[in-house]
């Protein structure tokens, strides 16, 4: 669960902000602050999203988790970059996985594919589906 706050600021080069609190249920209880970040210059969009978690009963499990894209629209509707992720997969070691993006956007609709780790380890495969209401 997370509740925040939206903010935007500039007009050729755009901000826009979310901080945010959020809390963790299931195997990891706990609370989770973060944020959602995008910086947008014409057509090139630098976007982060992270969150500290924080496990009161067991703070060797706190981690940080982030998203970073760093795309450019070739069209109102397509657009293809770079993608990385810090996380913890279940039993494993910290990992930043690192790969490219392609995603396409139809009225509310957002539709982007991630390949990560291509050419490293075997790949990994996110697809993301987004409806704006």
């Amino acid at each position: 669960m997370w509740a925040g706050y939206n903010f935007s600021v500039g007009d050729r080069l755009v901000l826009d902000a979310t901080p945010m609190l959020g809390a963790v249920f299931g195997s990891t209880n706990g609370i989770a602050p973060g944020f959602n970040l995008a910086i947008t210059y014409k057509r090139i969009e630098l976007f982060s999203q992270g969150e500290y978690v924080i496990v009161p009963s067991d703070t060797t499990r706190n981690f940080f988790y982030s998203w970073n894209e760093l795309s450019y629209s070739l069209t109102d509707w397509l657009r293809a970059g770079l993608a990385s992720q810090r996380t913890r997969v279940y039993q494993t070691p910290l990992d930043v996985q690192r790969g490219v993006l392609v995603g396409c956007h139809y009225k509310k609709m957002d539709f982007t594919t991630y390949i990560f780790n291509a050419g490293w380890t075997d790949p990994t495969v996110v697809l993301s589906l987004g409806i704006k209401f």
